[in-house]
């Protein structure tokens, strides 16, 4: 279609089909196709994105000068003049980056709603007197803004439903609290039937439920690895797998993301030279992988790992965070998806947060793990249990799911998400955007490169009652800004046309060109109308940065 095309072919090629030795033997594991998109930054586009980083950190240290000589003044804690002899407590040049960078585009994050977070919500609106240090509401409302941004893949994040309604029982006999942790007096039995049903779920022998996503992860990887162990971790994992891998005392080393060559050099290098100095086997070897990843809307390639996993004795930790209820003909995540048994996979991870509308997070795998876990796991021994509510909804909408509930409604949503996802980001291809991920991933982020479009584009956007998430360094390299738009079942095709068909994902200088080029009826054909989009689309990407 043109040659950056070409080139983003040729790099697929490259990087999802092995070299010919190993193709036939990779390609059997494989029940389905699997196709991903990287596109490489285009070289003027990232000189010029450099150009802006490089802009505006030498204004912030104009002005972080003009704030030491008192001639601006610094919202941020700062030492006391008097307390310049005294260790200090905040380092200021870490702070750089908030200040002179973050401010200016503060305003598209931590935005308050005050309505579910559905298809649609409602925004408070703020304004800020002083360039987003500070925030004051003016007290209206944004009404109907489609949302975007959040989590709720299966639409079980709502307030009317047989979910809604169960929790509300579920209150009403329990309250919202259990004011303890499941040793102690905050087991009850909703946390047990849960339990039960989510290994079923999975189909695993046991489970254990936690009641935050972040400390299932930070707090259940120390009680399993120790000093002398080993943990291959993905590059892009999750912030709560890089902090549970480091509290655990193993030696952590990192593979390329989603690289099974890199993956398999790490093993191979574990199994040949031992710990370091001693050379003395490892005690265990663990593989940390995530089912979707957040950022780059991909999906790991388990069928390959698994292989691995088995080919060098290692274990597999999946963290199934946004996959699970997302992935598969039955919604049970990753494992579901490529028709593979979940016996393979050692410990199975996965959040209430996302598809099922709620808050906590799993653990899944043999009995012994989870007994195991629920004596040693430091979110089992101190944590509070989870809340009764959240427990009900989270049962609740698992039931839907499964189709244990006499209806066929989640299995509808299912298919709805399916045929979302799938129709979002072809829209978005044929209007010549940069988009990442795998085509089955609900999570699609959409390349802007440049920081200064990071906030115009989110505000754009808000302007149009279309919420959206803008994501910039440090939570991804610096040069590839993006937005990521997560697809939801709950979103109608009237609303996903609004957000595509109204040339939005567009500044405004490209979108007033578009259009005019367009009126001009400059293409013959709707095929060579969409062929000539994508190049001038991918040109524009360049210009704009200029």
């Amino acid at each position: 279609r043109s040659m950056s095309l070409i080139t983003c072919c040729y790099s697929l090629h490259i990087i999802f089909f092995p070299p010919q030795s190993h193709h036939a033997s990779r390609t059997l594991l494989y029940k389905k196709t699997f196709v991903e998109s990287f596109e490489e930054t285009p070289l003027l586009v990232a000189v010029l994105t450099y150009m802006g980083y490089g802009i505006l950190t030498i204004f912030g240290y104009l002005r972080d000068f003009l704030r030491d000589w008192k001639l601006e003044k610094c919202h941020l804690a700062r030492e006391r003049e008097e307390q310049k002899d005294f260790v200090p407590l905040y380092q200021d040049f870490e702070n750089f980056y908030t200040r002179n960078l973050y401010m200016r585009i503060r305003d598209n994050w931590n935005r308050p709603i005050r309505s579910v977070p559905g298809a649609k919500m409602d925004l408070v609106e703020r304004v800020t007197p002083d360039y987003n240090w500070t925030f004051e509401h003016t007290g209206k409302v944004l009404k109907d803004v489609i949302n975007m941004g959040s989590y709720n893949y299966l639409g079980f994040a709502e307030n009317t439903g047989t979910c809604a309604d169960t929790a509300s029982e579920c209150t009403e006999k329990y309250g919202v609290g259990v004011c303890s942790t499941r040793q102690e007096l905050g087991n009850i039995d909703k946390h047990e039937e849960l339990e039960k049903l989510a290994a079923r779920f999975l189909g695993v022998e046991s489970s254990m439920v936690f009641g935050m996503g972040f400390a299932t992860n930070s707090m259940n990887i120390p009680a399993l690895m120790e000093k002398g162990c080993l943990i291959l971790s993905d590059e892009l994992n999750h912030a709560s797998l890089v902090l549970g891998a480091r509290l655990s005392g193993a030696t952590i080393r990192v593979f390329k993301h989603n690289n099974m060559q890199s993956l398999e050099k790490l093993l191979r290098d574990a199994m040949v030279h031992g710990q370091p100095r001693t050379h003395r086997p490892w005690k265990k070897i663990l593989i940390l992988v995530e089912g979707i990843y957040s950022m780059e809307g991909s999906i790991v390639r388990l069928p390959e790992i698994i292989a691995l996993k088995k080919k060098y004795k290692a274990y597999l930790y999946l963290d199934e965070a946004h996959s699970i209820g997302a992935l598969g003909p039955r919604g049970r995540g990753v494992v579901d998806y490529f028709g593979l048994d979940p016996c393979d996979v050692d410990i199975m991870m996965g959040t209430f947060t996302k598809s099922f509308g709620a808050a906590g997070g799993y653990i899944g795998g043999k009995k012994e793990l989870v007994d195991y876990l629920r004596l040693h796991s430091h979110s089992a021994v101190y944590a509070t249990s989870m809340s009764p509510p959240i427990t009900q909804q989270i049962i609740t909408s698992m039931k839907c799911i499964m189709g244990e509930d006499g209806t066929t409604l989640g299995q509808e949503r299912l298919c709805q998400l399916s045929e979302n996802t799938t129709y979002f980001r072809r829209r978005l291809h044929e209007m010549g955007f940069i988009i990442y991920g795998n085509n089955d991933s609900p999570v699609v982020p959409l390349m802007l490169y440049m920081p200064a479009k990071i906030g115009a584009f989110g505000r754009e956007m808000l302007k149009r009652n279309i919420g959206t998430v803008v994501v910039g360094f440090p939570a991804t390299p610096i040069i590839e800004s993006r937005a990521r738009f997560c697809v939801s079942a709950a979103h109608t095709r009237e609303m996903l046309d609004t957000v595509t068909s109204s040339k939005l994902y567009l500044l405004p200088l490209v979108g007033t060109f578009m259009q005019h080029l367009t009126s001009q009826q400059m293409f013959s054909n709707p095929k060579q109308q969409r062929r000539q989009k994508s190049v001038f689309l991918r040109f524009s990407y360049s210009f704009m940065n200029l």
